[in-house]
């Protein structure tokens, strides 16, 4: 299909001082938890953006020197020669697609933690990483300073040595320039801090020497926290936001201005989840830039949609839209638009389930994209699949998550496929999770299959069947199984441990688990949420109770409500919002029994360290080896909901292993298992379960997964 004429502004070059973008999508600087010693993974994930339209792929931050060492979070170096070896292969990479590449220069400052080099980092003043106790910087003097500035100049040579045609000062999530900037962070009396302009001149220094330094070979960028969101804690667009843009525009420093919205703390506020912000949402704060700026300006916002990012452009708010998620959850985004084809492009869905991965110091990942860092290792495409080996019949059994991409990926390879649904719509248990507050954007994992698989010949899909049995299945017919039928919320308190709690059962009134919760089932006022899931679940179900006038207790064995959404940087806010709505937390307990009687529910809580500190100095059979306590907490209320755990609901699969016998009489060659069906995992995972099987079905054992290319360093090889 041709191109919407409404999209061509997108696609019209655009110069950057010495460079020529040749549309105007551009993946900022992203991690990817590769970091320097996955070159291959780096440089393959950037390559696909490439082929898929990018007119620039940036590096994540790339640390210029061992002093601003950031192991715990795994990001680029920029040291030595075996760093520009390795950046070299990314810059290779994206430059046969026509695209330009980028890199991050870094110094952390008084937030880098520097376990691995054991350095002590300097920075305007003394102070402690916010996330690592006894991490702490010393105060740089003069010489310390101008000794950072080199560095700059000297990590901006090797960038140029690599290929890279952008180079980029890091000023965004409290690196040092903006640490320097800000009159909160720096309060020197020397000649770099007091006035705007001495506090500015470290990164007027900075940008200085790198601009000698590339010579008319590179633009010269940099990204810009125009508001750290701390009001007069932190720099404010209003105050030293603009003025800053404005008093480098005069001096000529910078090609391209990066602009976006963060804290010191919690850079969620930059990339924000969908439950919080939607997209576009740092406008307000970002927009003024480009009256003053005299360069392009790119900006972020989750940017997923071609209207609005034709709409920001036409406006005047940037030159250049920039993505990092969406660009991850689609990397041929801006080939799908150009070719036509807008209903193919899969959306983020701002779960931030990619950042919490690199969060955890791994590669990332996607629920959108399953391909995501599996590009190199796995040779995983998003956009190109192996055509099918064998003219088989295969059936997919469940249209969840899981169910829907395995049927996907399996009709894109040219498989007849016949998807089976109990239910008479598709999308499993994310039905019900995208009505939860916040939730809706979640709902484009459905919605973009279902789209893909209703335009697939090949490809029967069936709701409305009811549950299928064990004889159905044999009878039908089919090549090959894949049962993706998801999993069940525990209802006897099971989850955390093996064991049930007693007195809890999901089939009294008192008690309720989320399935039943979304079926109807009744609620009383005073409600009490078990959470052992540590997820979103909970906390949402809590949210909407609250709304609904509840009263509402969320109880949980983990030291803190909801712990994973610190990962996907929902937490800070998520507990803002208890506060708000009155939903109370109880941290670090966990139930040892229930009672339910007329009058409500009585639960008997404890506390998880409740035992005593030391153990016993000689075994004990039957007991744990240390003073036990049996204190509990009794607390009542009217209605219990269980967000406990989950188990696989693999009943059918356990009926055809014991019907094994008759598969070869049936013509079956395998029934496989892909998501919840073997493991509850996140949405994520069963994504790509289901997506891993469907590319593997024809290895000899789909179930297992194949071996992956792995990156490692080999003894004696030294550097390159």
């Amino acid at each position: 299909m041709a191109r919407d004429p409404r999209y061509d502004l997108l696609f019209e070059p655009i110069a950057i001082g010495p460079k020529v973008l040749k549309n105007r999508f551009f993946q900022v600087p992203q991690c990817t938890g590769a970091g320097s010693s996955r070159p291959g993974a780096n440089a393959m994930h950037r390559e696909v953006k490439a082929e898929g339209g990018w007119a620039a792929l940036c590096t994540e931050s790339c640390m210029i020197h061992p002093q601003t060492d950031q192991p715990v979070a795994t990001v680029s170096t920029l040291y030595d020669q075996a760093d520009v070896t390795n950046h070299r292969h990314m810059t290779d990479s994206v430059h046969k697609w026509g695209a330009l590449a980028g890199v991050e220069l870094c110094h952390a400052g008084g937030l880098a933690n520097a376990l691995s080099t054991r350095h002590v980092s300097p920075a305007a003043h003394q102070f402690a990483t916010p996330w690592i106790p006894q991490a702490h910087t010393y105060e740089a003097e003069d010489s310390d300073l101008v000794r950072i500035i080199g560095m700059y100049g000297e990590a901006a040579k090797r960038a140029v040595e690599a290929g890279f045609d952008i180079i980029y000062i890091h000023g965004t999530h409290g690196a040092l320039p903006v640490q320097m900037l800000s009159p909160h962070h720096n309060r020197r009396t020397d000649r770099w801090g007091g006035s705007f302009e001495n506090r500015a001149r470290f990164w007027v220094e900075v940008l200085e020497t790198v601009r000698r330094t590339a010579a008319g070979q590179c633009a010269v960028a940099t990204r810009f926290s125009i508001d750290q969101l701390s009001g007069p804690g932190g720099v404010e667009s209003g105050e030293d936001g603009l003025r800053f843009v404005e008093h480098v525009t005069k001096l000529g420093l910078v090609d391209l201005w990066d602009v976006n919205i963060s804290s010191l703390e919690e850079w969620g506020e930059d990339a924000a989840p969908s439950r919080f912000q939607k997209s576009n949402h740092q406008a307000p704060w970002t927009r003024d830039v480009k009256s003053i700026a005299k360069v392009p300006v790119v900006g972020v916002g989750r940017f997923t949609d071609p209207d609005e990012m034709a709409r920001v452009v036409r406006s005047g708010q940037v030159d250049i839209v920039g993505c990092a998620r969406p660009s991850i959850a689609d990397p041929w985004l801006p080939r799908k638009i150009d070719e036509g084809r807008i209903d193919d492009i899969a959306e983020c869905i701002g779960c931030n389930q990619c950042i919490a991965r690199f969060e955890y110091g791994v590669s990332i990942v996607c629920t959108q994209n399953p391909t995501a860092l599996e590009e190199y290792r796995r040779g995983w495409h998003p956009e190109k699949f192996a055509p099918r080996k064998d003219d088989e019949l295969i059936l997919v059994v469940g249209a969840g998550p899981a169910g829907l991409e395995c049927a996907r990926v399996l009709g894109r390879r040219g498989y007849r496929t016949h998807l089976v649904e109990a239910d008479t719509t598709l999308g499993g248990h994310l039905r019900d999770v995208v009505g939860l507050p916040g939730l809706a954007e979640w709902g484009r994992v459905v919605a973009l299959r279902e789209t893909q698989l209703r335009r697939m010949p090949n490809v029967e899909i069936m709701m409305g069947t009811g549950d299928a049995t064990a004889d159905d299945l044999l009878e039908y017919g089919a090549d090959r199984i894949v049962l993706a039928t998801g999993a069940n919320w525990t209802g006897d308190g099971s989850g955390i441990g093996m064991d049930c709690v007693a007195g809890i059962n999901s089939a009294l009134q008192a008690f309720v688990t989320p399935e039943q919760y979304f079926a109807g089932k009744e609620i009383g006022r005073n409600v009490t949420i078990l959470d052992s899931d540590g997820y979103f679940m909970a906390i949402s179900l809590a949210e909407r109770l609250a709304d609904l006038g509840h009263e509402v207790t969320v109880v949980t064995p983990f030291d803190r409500i909801a712990p994973y959404t610190d990962f996907t940087l929902e937490g800070p806010n998520l507990r803002r919002m208890m506060r708000e709505k009155r939903i109370l937390g109880r941290i670090g307990h966990w139930i040892e029994s229930a009672q339910a009687d007329a009058a409500g529910i009585e639960l008997n809580l404890f506390d998880v360290y409740r035992d005593g500190s030391r153990r016993t100095q000689t075994p004990r059979a039957g007991s744990i080896p240390r003073n036990a306590s049996h204190a509990v907490t009794p607390v009542r209320c009217d209605s219990v909901i269980l967000c406990t755990g989950r188990r696989s609901k693999d009943g059918l699969y356990r009926a055809l292993r014991l019907r094994f016998d008759a598969w070869a009489s049936a013509g079956l060659k395998g029934v496989h298992r892909a998501g919840d069906c073997l493991a509850p995992r996140y949405i994520a995972d069963v994504v790509f379960d289901g997506h891993r099987i469907a590319r593997e079905i024809c290895s000899p054992d789909p179930q297992q997964p194949q071996p992956i290319l792995r990156e490692q360093r080999v003894w004696g090889a030294g550097n390159a």
